[in-house]
């Protein structure tokens, strides 16, 4: 795909990796809607003339006016980046299921209401909507359970959806990144990280990066990504060795 004068949608656009999709997708001429929570954020990081929606991204009626507006300004909707995500760790059993709702409504319900407010436009343009996900969607994280099981559900919504959608001209394309050098622990619903799990941030990937890698996820319509690259061989262990996996990853959640 050549960007210039796509319009495309990047949720969770404030910050982080959203952020840095929206820098890259800039230096590619496309035109790009920025939407997060915070407004006086957006209007920190928004470029003059970007078109910027803030609201509750967890709000059905906040997310019918990001594809409205979207639709208004442009006239039409190329690529829709869903990448608005929180964290939450901790015991599950003993978590609020209040918060564990919340998570799922943030991480999965959310991303699934926007393709299919912007799917009419999409198979216009045979567009695409990148789901940002996690390699804890592939792996499961004993120390973020309930994290881990909206993002294999994403994933199998992504998968679900290509598939749904092929017809159409829409792709569909996931994106798995590992630990990335952002402030996202930081802003987790609950729970706090294990140091053992926090001491190995120095082998995370920069949110430079990992936005390349959904930018290039995009361009050239892939199906399942992982960021970085290497992340397939944690899957790949835990496909062929799911014993030795589990027993590293309960020693990780001992070592606290």
């Amino acid at each position: 795909m050549n960007f210039r004068d796509k319009v495309v949608i990047v949720t969770g656009a404030s910050r982080g990796i959203g952020l840095e999709c929206v820098r890259l997708l800039r230096g590619e001429d496309a035109r790009v809607v920025l939407a997060a929570r915070s407004r006086d954020r957006l209007l920190e990081v928004a470029a003059p003339g970007e078109l910027m929606v803030a609201g509750d991204l967890t709000s059905e009626g906040d997310r019918q006016a990001l594809i409205a507006q979207t639709v208004e300004r442009h006239g039409r909707i190329d690529v829709l980046i869903n990448n608005a995500g929180a964290g939450l760790y901790g015991p599950t059993l003993e978590t609020d299921p209040a918060v564990i709702r919340q998570l799922f409504e943030l991480n999965l319900f959310a991303p699934l209401d926007w393709a299919r407010l912007a799917r009419p436009y999409l198979v216009q343009t045979r567009g695409v909507i990148a789901m940002v996900s996690s390699i804890a969607g592939q792996v499961a994280l004993p120390w973020m359970t309930s994290y881990s099981a909206s993002k294999f559900a994403l994933n199998g919504y992504a998968a679900g959806l290509r598939m749904e959608l092929a017809s159409n001209g829409v792709h569909v394309v996931a994106i798995c990144p590992g630990y990335v050098k952002t402030d996202f622990q930081e802003h987790a619903l609950g729970g706090k990280v294990p140091e053992s799990v926090r001491s190995k941030r120095r082998f995370g990937i920069t949110p430079e990066a990992c936005a390349a890698a959904i930018v290039d996820a995009v361009r050239h319509r892939k199906r399942l990504v992982p960021a970085p690259r290497a992340n397939r061989l944690l899957t790949l262990a835990a496909a062929l060795f799911p014993g030795v996996v589990e027993r590293r990853m309960i020693r990780m959640l001992e070592q606290g």
